[in-house]
């Protein structure tokens, strides 16, 4: 099979210029990035989306400007690659930017194309590539057809490719592998099959598997296995992997979030909380074993997987310092642990539900189960798509707010297999209504402090900044920047079309620019030459 990288077409200083700069990634730059990059899917291992850089602020954002725009250029005879969903990479001013089977490095001052790889696929699922992953001189990212690739920085070429899952299961790859010291971590995608979700270890200099962690239990007896009714129950239970994990070096914890149980809707087979599904897991990213856990969804029978980034940081609870890891989940809870032991200090609604009766012991939603998926339908909030997504959350330090866009919405959910024993899905949900905002959550209470919103839909991820400013996609096709203080809209800037990823910042030569993905187009800005001093 040929793999395929082509090298850009360009003015020779610039190549020699950015050829220079093709240098590897320090793997200590991933512990402590600097603002001169973004070197990993959330610029950090924590989750944060957060950047120290001023040079934008809440006092000179009319200044921002355009400084170039690319548009995804798959190559003669490649089908549409869909959407950027991914984020890109930004190291020693080259950008690696990824679609489902592709990979392009640009020039992170310019946009010129460098070089692009194009991966033949046997099929799978191309819904969208979450991103790329770089340690020294090796890109490693996933593809729709279950390989894990790594590709040498310099000019794309193939170095080796692995068998990451099973195709003919309909499983498929798109999370944006994660690099902890000298392990590259994929998860898996795939809803329909129930099958079971897990993560594994990667080898970067080899390939191979080191470890892999079943989200759901294989074997009666083993840790979870309580909570499924049997064997083969659990063995077909689901859980995938198919969003990025955070890291904290100090404790050496790695929290993976993870996907709804299967079936997906219809559950009757499936009694039990159904563990480790809906769930933020600690694992030791040695060896995979399991920490602890928090289940954020049990028994959930509304597709509302528990994948969305669980952000790390350090905050006062009671007058002191604590290790904390917050989710807004996908069931339209919000949750603050204390990531140490995943002890609950915070749980609470960031949009009005109807799904639960309360909260157990552990701080862990209790289903009611007259909002079960039924024959003739039941009106429940969130709907299908969540209170929130997969678009990832910011979390800004300087305001100690948790930012998420998320949708408040009603639909009636229906079972259409009323069997025994349901496979796949088994049902769905219909019709409805709903409104989109964006919410900031004070992380010591779970109370909104201020919500903007939205006059149509928008499912874009955030992206915060030291200088009082939130980043994210607006209704009408737009890049918007607000107060992350109050939330006011300060600037707005229209695309091509709705922002499909979330922002990214970094700053070279002096200058500090802003990244955005809508559809098939990267939009690049930065600021004016003469800008209004910082009140």
């Amino acid at each position: 099979m040929r793999r395929v990288a082509v090298l850009a077409c360009g003015l020779a200083s610039a190549a020699i210029l950015v050829g220079a700069a093709q240098a590897g990634l320090d793997p200590a730059k991933l512990l402590k990035p600097g603002t001169d990059s973004w070197p990993s899917y959330n610029g950090d291992y924590t989750g944060r989306r957060f950047s120290t850089l001023t040079k934008i602020n809440d006092a000179n954002i009319s200044a921002l400007s355009l400084a170039w725009v690319y548009r995804l250029n798959p190559g003669a005879g490649s089908s549409n690659v869909g959407s950027i969903k991914g984020t890109p990479l930004q190291i020693n001013g080259v950008m690696y930017l990824t679609a489902p089977d592709h990979v392009w490095a640009l020039d992170a001052r310019t946009g010129r194309e460098i070089w692009h790889f194009s991966w033949q696929s046997k099929g799978g699922i191309h819904i969208g590539n979450r991103g790329a992953a770089v340690l020294g001189e090796w890109l490693f990212f996933e593809t729709p057809d279950c390989n894990l690739v790594s590709l040498n920085i310099k000019d794309g070429t193939e170095r080796w490719h692995k068998q990451i899952c099973d195709l003919d299961q309909f499983y498929y790859g798109s999370v944006a592998p994660l690099i902890v010291k000298n392990h590259v971590m994929a998860g898996v995608s795939g809803d329909d099959l129930d099958v079971p979700g897990y993560v594994q270890a990667h080898d970067p200099e080899t390939g191979e598997m080191q470890w892999r962690w079943y989200v759901v239990p294989q074997k009666k007896g083993e840790p979870g296995s309580e909570t499924w009714p049997n064997e083969d129950a659990m063995k077909h239970g689901g859980g995938m992997t198919w969003q990025p994990f955070t890291y904290d070096a100090e404790l050496d914890q790695m929290y993976v979030t993870t996907g709804n149980p299967q079936p997906v809707i219809a559950h009757v087979n499936r009694a039990g909380a159904n563990l480790f599904t809906a769930s933020i897991v600690s694992l030791n990213p040695d060896s995979g074993k399991m920490n602890w856990y928090f289940q954020s969804s049990p028994h959930d029978t509304h597709d509302w997987d528990s994948t969305q980034t669980a952000v790390l940081f350090d905050g006062q609870i009671n007058g002191q310092t604590r290790k904390l890891v917050a989710q807004a989940a996908r069931n339209g809870h919000f949750f603050v642990l204390d990531r140490t032991n995943g002890t609950a200090i915070v749980s609470s609604e960031y949009v009005k539900t109807n799904w639960a009766s309360g909260y157990d012991e552990k701080g862990q939603p209790v289903p009611n189960p007259k909002k079960h998926p039924q024959l003739d339908g039941v009106l429940v909030s969130p709907n299908q798509g969540g209170a929130a997504n997969w678009p990832p959350p910011s979390f800004s330090p300087q305001t100690g707010l948790f930012y998420v866009n998320a949708t408040r919405a009603y639909s009636v959910f229906y079972i259409y297999d009323p069997g025994d024993n349901p496979m796949g899905w088994g049902g769905t949900d219909r019709g409805g209504w709903g409104e989109a905002m964006l919410q900031a959550i004070d992380y010591k209470t779970g109370k909104v402090k201020w919500s903007h919103v939205w006059e149509g839909g928008s499912r874009a991820g955030l992206l915060s900044t030291a200088g009082n400013l939130l980043f994210s996609g607006g209704a009408s096709s737009d890049l918007v920047a607000l107060n992350a203080t109050t939330g006011e809209a300060l600037w707005h800037a229209g695309l091509n079309a709705s922002v499909s990823n979330g922002a990214i910042t970094y700053e070279l030569d002096g200058s500090q620019y802003v990244i955005v993905g809508a559809g098939d187009t990267l939009w690049a800005f930065v600021m004016n030459d003469r800008q209004p001093p910082r009140r």
